[in-house]
């Protein structure tokens, strides 16, 4: 019952991840980086940050022992 207990609060965290997520990369919010950084737009640091960002919470949530 322990590894079931495991697996859903895994799932769990891991939806409310994409459900903050989601409006990080929809338009409100995404419309508001510009300038350059190093010759780079604004938004894709911004792009892509959020993206590794979430990739990488994900991954942590995930690979959690003990949780």
């Amino acid at each position: 019952m322990s590894r079931v207990r495991h697996t859903s609060a895994v799932r769990q965290r891991l939806v409310a991840l994409g459900l903050v997520g989601l409006p990080l990369l929809t338009f409100p919010l995404v419309s508001l980086p510009g300038g350059e950084i190093g010759g780079v737009p604004g938004l894709f640091w911004y792009l892509f940050g959020i993206w590794g960002g979430l990739i990488g919470l994900a991954a942590w949530v995930a690979e959690r022992r003990g949780g």
